[in-house]
């Protein structure tokens, strides 16, 4: 009905609008019943009065800068009249209520549709704001102990082009599974680039996530190298306490930039952070996500725990939920098979996450074998990193090596000193001796 707003004459005048409204009121001036009009035409009168009132307690109640009205009332004068209107809308006719209400709804749901631009605020964003800021003060460390049965995956997930590695924002996302939150990262070369493209390549990655149904916040950085500007990103990015504790990223195959990489992933370890680098088999990608393999023991201990709480959370995805979680642990003497599965089940009672232990006697094959055999039919491999060192890069390509033709794998890096790792650190150690 644009046409209806086009302006006429010095003043720009609606004349075709105000006609329009003048026939409507004379039609329903000639309808003679004005008993049948009035009480829906009070409903939207009192309906527009309650919004306002409404709309006043709100920003007065949370002090937003842009509120200045001309007179000041207390928010919960404003509070009392928009209830007020309600229960008077109710006393003259609920049925008219009821129809009020269901009109406005619809125009409210029409407009948000059609994404108008307006120049006035959103209260929703003030409080939306107000809970973000009892929140984070809320979770900051310094009035409150961390609790390890409360952690939650915060993931920083270094995609770059969300197109060509869309496998780790699936991972991340069933991973979460509306439990945590989801950062989808990129850094990219800023020798030709402003924050104007910056903003532009933001807009285009929301709107592709948009059109995925995955909900993520999303940072783009420029650095002159790319590695370091994610060392930067994930020392710096978060608000308060609430920082990304996962680093998940893609694994890298260049030789030309495997010692940058490495000391990248060093870096993230020595501030705290989980890594999760994915190594994604494109032919069968996550396969049926029925079966999903945890390698215990293969590298430091915290790492186990980790991995046993990923599969858990991945498990809780809609598309893993009829998966099961093999926890495999190799032995080189059939009479530590009975010991070392009464430990993990051990383990896994206290934990209460549901697994199936598979114990193997090497008989002589080495870790390499055994993992290429009884994987291979997997749909997703956990398997532990080292503690990054000056020897590192070798273990690296010595893991790569490990998983060369397996289904997609997931190589796990605990943060030194994890929250989560205390919860079975006993249960662990005594596998680990078997």
């Amino acid at each position: 009905m644009r046409f209806l707003g086009k302006g006429s004459g010095a003043n720009e005048e609606p004349r075709l609008g105000t006609a329009t409204t003048l026939a409507i009121v004379v039609a329903a001036v000639y309808i003679g019943d004005l008993n049948r009009i009035a009480p829906v035409l009070t409903m939207f009168f009192l309906t527009t009065y309650m919004v306002l009132n409404l709309s006043a307690a709100i920003e007065s109640f949370l002090r937003s800068p842009s509120f200045r009205p001309k007179f000041k009332v207390h928010w919960s004068l404003s509070l009392v009249g928009a209830v007020g209107c309600l229960a008077v809308m109710f006393l003259i006719n609920a049925v008219a209520t009821i129809m009020a209400a269901i009109i406005s709804l619809g125009l409210f749901f029409w407009l948000q549709r059609r994404e108008l631009e307006v120049s006035w605020g959103d209260v929703r964003r003030g409080l939306w704001m107000a809970l973000l800021r009892i929140g984070v003060y809320q979770l900051n460390p310094t009035f409150r102990e961390q609790d390890p049965k409360n952690w939650r995956p915060h993931i920083l997930v270094l995609s770059g082009a969300p197109t060509k590695r869309w496998s780790l924002i699936e991972l991340a996302n069933s991973l979460i599974h509306e439990r945590g939150l989801i950062t989808v990262s990129s850094v990219v070369k800023s020798d030709s680039r402003d924050l104007v493209q910056q903003e532009q390549i933001e807009w285009r990655i929301r709107k592709y996530l948009d059109k995925k149904g995955v909900q993520a916040l999303v940072r783009v950085v420029m650095a002159n190298d790319v590695f370091a500007g994610v060392q930067d990103l994930v020392k710096i990015y978060g608000l308060g306490s609430i920082v990304p504790n996962t680093i998940l990223m893609g694994y890298s195959q260049s030789l030309k930039h495997r010692s940058s990489y490495c000391k990248m992933i060093a870096q993230i370890h020595q501030a705290k952070r989980n890594v999760v680098i994915f190594r994604d088999n494109r032919q069968r990608g996550f396969g049926k996500r029925r079966r999903i393999d945890i390698w215990w023991g293969e590298s430091m201990q915290a790492n186990g725990d980790l991995m046993l709480l990923l599969a858990d959370l991945l498990r809780n995805d809609l598309r893993w939920r009829e998966a099961n979680i093999y926890i495999k642990l190799v032995v080189h003497h059939q009479n530590a098979v009975l010991p070392t599965r009464d430990n993990l089940n051990q383990l896994l009672t206290q934990s209460r996450i549901s697994a199936i232990p598979q114990i193997i006697v090497a008989d002589g094959r080495s870790f390499d074998r055994v993992l290429q055999e009884t994987s291979r039919n997997a749909d997703i491999i956990f398997l532990g990193m080292a503690t990054p060192d000056k020897h590192f890069p070798q273990h690296y390509e010595r893991l790569q090596r490990k998983v060369d033709g397996l289904p997609s794998t997931a190589f796990v890096l605990a943060a030194p000193n994890s929250s989560f790792v205390a919860m079975f650190r006993d249960f662990g150690e005594n596998i680990s001796e078997t």
